[in-house]
């Protein structure tokens, strides 16, 4: 026990004085003659001795009551058990992604951790809040009380080791607590790695009751009818339901399908057929999981007819004209000598089929094209130099050309997986009949092939930027050369290839992710894009744009913050439809990886971290304890004057 004023002891020495008065109080006794003398000795000897008790009784009290006030006005005080972390600053750290919207026993894990925030942190503590998305340096809980009530669920998943760098960051003499507050869904240990000797991390793990999720994953066009459109929409279910699901499919605010589904798997697909239009909405289901995941937006905008050039000669364009028809495509052809580079940037894709040289002015032409969104294909000649093509293919990437060699060799291998035949094939096939060449450049690439021969080198393959995408063939296709106009390939091939510059098809963002698109339209310099929510959210931005030119290249990183269906506009004029939605990180509640943070301290509530941390570092003042003695002893003497006689 320790004392703020150890000066006040000395009035201990003061006790000496009332037992002095006690000790050499002299009391005088009236004599009383009484008949019977054996009585009048008895009386005597009772008289004396409680006489005496009664004394030494006063004088105990008294004494104890004097030390005790002396003692209190000495304000003792028990040392704090972590006395050397009075000092550390503290720091708050609250996961509020879209996991935290499952419910444990008292509610939503997110609202009730923010309701024991407001309702269980000192008024008086200054502290740092951090969230998913936000910082609050230095405040206190009443401060942020408004912020915290109006906390939104955020698409930023939550990554502890850039919290723990924030934290760090800030320049201090004192070490640092910090409360993490969070369901440690998909918590990696590579983010520990952060914490050091100067951080004191406690963990508060809220629980979720119900582990079974289903989430929407993703809305694709299975294919394109005459007047229809066949989507497919793509569920994931994370445990096990037993119960059917309803999906529904919204064109804004009108329901057009619905359907009740029971997932007996962890994916299943589902189709539908919807009017060939303008399509602005959403799919929704109705399960007792995360809500988040529950809606899909997406987009469909009305076919425009894709612009593809061909350069080379016109019979061997013959092919393509069978492909690229009328009612979908503008197709035009040029030998190179008749080739007008004006059209060239008003394309949408460029086919260089079999032409003999490549000059550098159409290189440098095509290069340009390629950096603002066009796609670019290219068909080497039998009776092209390998130089010419090596320095046509280093401005698109890591190509590079040998020298042609007259050798057959088979395709073996398709790269389903490619967007080029991202829903071309419903399954795998394995007696497909694969086409050959009889001649062909070995192609050195770093990038993945397309399709593939069998001894491992690629046919067909492709690298892309953000907008566009640049095909490489390794041998002619001719008819003398190969049979691949022959094969069930050639169709899907070049017509995705035309396609990939997105003029149809479901248009469905992530927010948060940098994912460019690009309208067709032409922008003067003053002129601007901007994108309003089409809903009651009414949220408007200006996106980052670049003009290509009679294209805009739109790019979307930090906004829009909310998931929904949105309208492109300019002179507010829509001219195209976007959906963004949140990403599907947080949907499996199972990724529980609160074993991670065993080996550090966690607590139980908000409150039993906070009254740990108020006890052990703050010291235990008892002198209020030896007042109420003080009374006690006061109480004490009035009883034995009143009863002791």
């Amino acid at each position: 026990m320790q004392f703020k004023h150890p000066e006040i002891l000395y009035f201990l020495f003061l006790l000496v004085i009332p037992i002095l008065v006690h000790l050499f109080q002299l009391r005088r006794f009236k004599k009383e003659y009484f008949t019977n003398v054996k009585f009048l000795k008895e009386l005597s000897i009772q008289t004396r001795k409680s006489s005496q008790l009664k004394k030494w009784l006063l004088l105990t009290t008294r004494l104890l009551l004097l030390t005790a006030l002396i003692i209190a006005f000495a304000q003792p005080f028990f040392k704090a058990k972590d006395s050397k972390g009075i000092t550390n600053e503290l720091y708050l750290v609250l996961d509020n992604s879209f996991s935290m919207q499952a419910k444990g026993k008292q509610g939503e894990l997110l609202k009730r951790a923010v309701q024991e925030l407001l309702e269980k942190t000192p008024e008086n503590r200054t502290f740092s809040l951090l969230t998913n998305d936000d910082v609050y340096w230095n405040t206190d809980i009443k401060s942020i009380q408004k912020e915290l009530m109006n906390l939104e669920y955020s698409a930023t998943s939550f990554q502890l080791d850039q919290q723990i760098t924030k934290i760090k960051s800030r320049k201090t003499p004192f070490n640092k607590d910090v409360v993490v507050i969070t369901d440690a869904v998909n918590l990696q240990a590579n983010q520990l790695k952060p914490i050091d000797e100067t951080i004191h991390p406690i963990f508060i793990i809220p629980k979720s009751e119900i582990k079974n999720n289903v989430a929407i994953d993703s809305v694709f066009l299975h294919q394109t009818l005459n007047n229809f459109y066949e989507i497919g929409v793509k569920l994931k279910s994370f445990g096990k339901f037993e119960q059917e699901i309803p999906v529904a499919i919204y064109n804004q605010k009108q329901l057009i399908a619905k359907t009740q589904v029971k997932l007996d798997q962890t994916e299943k697909e589902l189709f539908f057929t919807i009017p060939k239009a303008d399509f602005n909405g959403f799919v929704s289901i109705d399960e007792p999981g995360l809500r988040y995941d529950n809606e899909y937006f997406f987009s469909i905008s009305k076919p425009e007819k894709a612009k593809v050039l061909a350069i080379g000669n016109a019979d061997k364009n013959q092919f393509l004209t069978k492909i690229y028809t009328e009612n979908e495509f503008v197709f035009t052809q040029f030998e190179l000598k008749t080739l007008d580079y004006n059209l060239l940037e008003k394309q949408d894709a460029i086919i260089l089929n079999e032409i003999k040289e490549i000059p550098q002015a159409l290189q440098t032409t095509l290069k340009a094209f390629y950096e603002k969104g066009g796609n670019v294909i290219f068909i080497p000649s039998e009776e092209n130099k390998v130089e010419n093509i090596n320095k046509l293919l280093v401005n698109f990437g890591s190509f590079s050309m040998s020298e042609y060699q007259k050798k057959e060799k088979q395709i073996t291998s398709i790269s389903f997986a490619h967007p080029l035949y991202d829903g071309v094939f419903e399954k795998k096939a394995d007696n497909f009949q694969y086409p050959n060449t009889k001649g062909s450049f070995d192609v050195k690439s770093t990038y993945p092939s397309v399709l593939t021969y069998e001894d491992q080198l690629p046919f067909l393959t492709a690298v892309s930027n953000s907008l566009a995408t640049f095909y490489v063939f390794s041998a002619p296709i001719n008819k003398e050369n190969s049979n691949f106009k022959n094969s069930p390939l050639i169709v899907p091939t070049f017509y995705n290839m035309a396609f990939q510059s997105a003029k149809s098809g479901i248009n469905a963002l992530t927010v948060g992710a940098t994912s460019p698109i690009t309208i067709d339209q032409l922008l003067s310099k003053d002129e601007i894009i901007s994108v309003v929510s089409s809903d009651e959210k009414s949220e408007k931005f200006i996106p980052q744009q670049q003009i290509l030119n009679n294209k805009v290249k739109l790019t979307f990183s930090e906004s829009p913050t909310q998931a929904g269906n949105f309208n492109a506009l300019k002179d507010n004029s829509i001219i195209k439809n976007i959906s963004f939605n949140y990403p599907r990180t947080e949907s499996d509640l199972r990724l529980d990886n609160s074993n991670l943070v065993e080996s550090y301290e966690n607590g139980s509530s908000i409150e039993a971290v906070f009254d740990a941390l108020q006890t052990n570092r703050t010291d235990n003042t008892i002198w209020k304890w030896f007042v109420i003695l003080a009374l006690l002893f006061v109480v004490l003497e009035l009883l034995i004057q009143k009863l002791v006689k």
